[in-house]
């Protein structure tokens, strides 16, 4: 693991982020604008959502992230508590608050994609409901996070319960085949997709740029989550020394 030992040290880590945050936000914003514009005005609506179809462009990514950024938090626990990586542990939880957002997304893109489509803003089938679970569990690892962080703890409880909250993911992913739910079935797959090549390609450059944003919300939470630790390092270096002085 010689490159992750690498990355793990937060001089080398600030010394790739600082330039790399500005890049990943600014790609990211543009890619967005672009696929955005090009979903509202440049393809023809659906045979039969009609134009309701167009929130796919930002409901997909935004469910996309939403599991993604869980997957990064069981990832960075994972590291964490194997290799004690303690940059990992500041991954995880600077993953967390983004990931909720994108999940809440999700939900609310979904819920008005559903209204005229479902003819209800809400179903309790096994996409929506595990979807909001999985909510709900950042919202969990968040509070256990600061929680943990007040007493001083050594990080090794939120990291656990970051691997155990990644049951959800595939209980997410395969819910609309295990069970007969309202929520429409795989549309897109590794090799072939259920959705029309003209309506498709404004998905692939929203979904592109909400994941750099996503990287440079993450990276720009990590920078302040270390700047403030080092200055809570500097601050009781100087009240130690002082009390010696004294």
């Amino acid at each position: 693991m010689p490159s992750l030992h690498i990355l793990a040290n937060p001089a080398r880590f600030l010394k790739i982020a600082r330039p790399l945050t500005p890049i990943l936000f600014w790609a990211g914003v543009a890619l967005i604008a672009f696929g955005a514009w090009a979903g509202l005005t440049q393809t023809p609506p659906d045979f039969l959502q009609r134009d309701s179809v167009r929130i796919m462009y930002i409901h997909v990514p935004t469910a996309w992230l939403g599991m993604g950024g869980w997957t990064g938090i069981a990832v960075s626990s994972i590291v964490f508590l194997v290799w004690r990586h303690p940059l990992a542990g500041v991954a995880a939880r600077a993953i967390a608050l983004p990931g909720a957002v994108f999940a809440a997304l999700c939900l609310i893109t979904g819920a008005i994609w559903g209204r005229p489509t479902w003819g209800t803003w809400w179903q309790w089938d096994g996409r929506l409901t595990s979807m909001l679970l999985l909510f709900f569990v950042y919202l969990g690892y968040m509070a256990l996070a600061r929680a943990e962080a007040d007493r001083g703890g050594d990080g090794r409880i939120p990291a656990i319960y970051g691997v155990a909250g990644s049951v959800l993911l595939p209980i997410i992913r395969y819910s609309v085949v295990w069970w007969n739910t309202l929520h429409q079935g795989p549309s897109i797959g590794l090799t072939s997709s259920s959705i029309d090549p003209s309506i498709l390609w404004p998905l692939w450059f929203t979904l592109a740029g909400f994941s750099l944003f996503f990287g440079a919300v993450v990276l720009m939470r990590m920078r302040a989550m270390l700047a403030v630790a080092k200055a809570e390092a500097r601050m009781r270096r100087m009240a130690a020394s002082e009390w010696v002085g004294a």
